[in-house]
């Protein structure tokens, strides 16, 4: 990564203020439900409480919309942080007052302060520069090791970074560098896995991975876009008709860069979309006009299997079905257990393939996995995002004061 890091600088004793991504799952309890995201950040917590700083934490939960919804603080939070660190973690109950100011300025070397959810404020979204100054009025040190955020141009992603000298976490980098790394040295066959279900999402990440995979392998919605595009009827199936002619141009590209670009064969349809539908495994050539495609069919799990049996390098992100249902699971769970059982580096580009790696208990045996879904797609499909950008670079220091 071309951008300073917290290991760049000198950050000893100094107050640092950390943009992490705790955007977590809470129960009706208000308990954490899965502290992934929590524990990703560790590295870079433990490392500038190591340094003696005081150390400032910044984080979203949920969609407030600009107003405090009580449901959404951050106080669950602290608490399972500070289980985790085995030390307390100070929870402040606004974002930027002069008591948080206060709090702030009174920590102690190795004292930890969690601000609360920074969407209760309407300047975070809107990148309001005066918010930003007030989150940047707190610390010394801005370090942003939130990369599920990284891709949005809020304020305390970019505008803090106006205000105080701005580096990347450990988490943000180790993100960029696997992700960098799916582009620029992979090893062969590299074998991508794709599927959710918009193809607009993935049109280029999808164009910039037909440059450097040996075989791209398809499922969810998304599929039945392509196989619409190559003519076929897919009955009821979900279709984005916008996205036809990108994805006849994605098809061709695959042919002329020599890539295999695959398709389900079969697929499991039902007239509707519920635990208890009837459902049918059919050929893709037979998909009924009253049906619609909700899984990926054995014949095809079966050749997918085997391809990824070879590969070196995988890349997944996005489910082969809706694998929330049992009847539509079984291409998702067999697809990530064939990429579980693979003996190459495998690296899952978060979101629903996280959470399909979570049902199915096969996400500590994944390569990596990253925190930001849709940022993971941004650094693949080659696009630059705000809340790096806005770092210093390794050669010179960007710092407004």
């Amino acid at each position: 990564m071309d951008k300073k890091t917290v290991k760049d600088i000198d950050v000893s004793g100094k107050r640092v203020l950390v943009r992490v991504d705790f955007n977590v799952p809470l129960n009706e309890n208000g308990e954490v439900v899965d502290g992934t995201r929590i524990e990703a950040a560790l590295p870079t917590i433990n490392y500038l409480l190591s340094k003696n700083c005081k150390v400032i934490l910044m984080s979203h939960l949920g969609r407030p919309d600009g107003k405090v919804e009580e449901k959404l603080r951050l106080t669950p939070v602290a608490e399972f942080l500070s289980e985790l660190l085995e030390r307390p973690v100070k929870k402040a109950d606004k974002t930027v007052t002069d008591e948080v100011k206060t709090a702030a300025s009174n920590l102690k070397e190795g004292e930890i302060l969690l601000l609360e959810n920074l969407r209760f404020n309407p300047g975070e979204k809107k990148n309001d520069p005066e918010f930003a100054k007030n989150l940047a009025s707190l610390a010394d040190i801005y370090v942003n090791d939130a990369f599920g955020a990284a891709h949005r141009t809020h304020a305390s992603t970019v505008g803090v970074a106006n205000y105080l000298p701005a580096v990347a976490g450990l988490l943000l980098e180790k993100e960029i560098d696997n992700l960098n790394g799916l582009l620029e040295n992979p090893k062969k066959p590299f074998i991508a896995v794709l599927g959710g279900n918009k193809v607009s999402d993935k049109v280029k990440v999808i164009d910039r991975l037909l440059d450097v995979v040996d075989g791209l392998l398809t499922g969810g919605g998304m599929c039945f876009t392509f196989l619409k595009a190559k003519g076929l009827n897919i009955g009821n199936s979900i279709c984005q008709n916008e996205e036809l002619e990108h994805a006849e141009e994605m098809l061709k590209k695959a042919e002329k860069n020599k890539v295999g670009f695959y398709l389900p064969k079969d697929v499991v349809v039902a007239n509707e979309l519920s635990e208890s539908a009837n459902h049918k495994v059919v050929s893709v050539e037979n998909i009924p006009s009253d049906q619609k495609g909700l899984d990926i069919g054995p014949e095809t799990i079966s050749e997918y299997k085997k391809i990824l049996a070879t590969a070196s390098t995988i890349f997944w992100n996005g489910p082969m079905g809706v694998f929330e249902m049992k009847p539509f699971e079984n291409g998702t769970r067999e697809v990530a257990q064939a990429i579980v059982d693979s003996k190459g580096t495998t690296i899952v580009g978060g979101g629903d393939s996280d959470a399909a790696l979570k049902k199915f208990g096969l996400e500590k045996t994944i390569s990596f996995i990253s925190t930001g879904g849709g940022a993971s797609l941004k650094v693949l499909e080659g696009a630059v995002l705000p809340g790096i950008e806005a770092l210093m670079d390794k050669k010179k220091i960007r710092c407004k004061t």
